[in-house]
């Protein structure tokens, strides 16, 4: 896996700290694990997923619907790495 150069230059974790693992933990179906790992890995892949569909067949109200997963995908990060730092 890819270290995270924030973490060995500045000594503390980004915003995307355990993204990669929380994945792998999807893939070998450890939900929970995931979960607790990067919690907003549950918004984010479908996110990507839309965006990636979205390129090739247009939806009506696409805009809104990646604007929206975009903004509670946001907050869960924001909300999590708060929490990272307080325990």
């Amino acid at each position: 896996m890819l270290p995270c150069l924030n973490k060995q230059i500045l000594g503390f974790e980004c915003l995307g700290c355990g993204f990669q693992r929380a994945f792998l933990f999807l893939i070998k179906g450890e939900f929970l694990a995931a979960f607790k790992m990067y919690p907003a890995i549950y918004t984010l892949i479908p996110l990507f997923l839309f965006i990636g569909i979205n390129f090739f067949f247009k939806f009506k109200h696409s805009n809104k619907i990646i604007k929206i997963l975009a903004i509670v995908s946001i907050s869960i990060i924001i909300v999590s790495y708060t929490f990272k730092f307080i325990n």
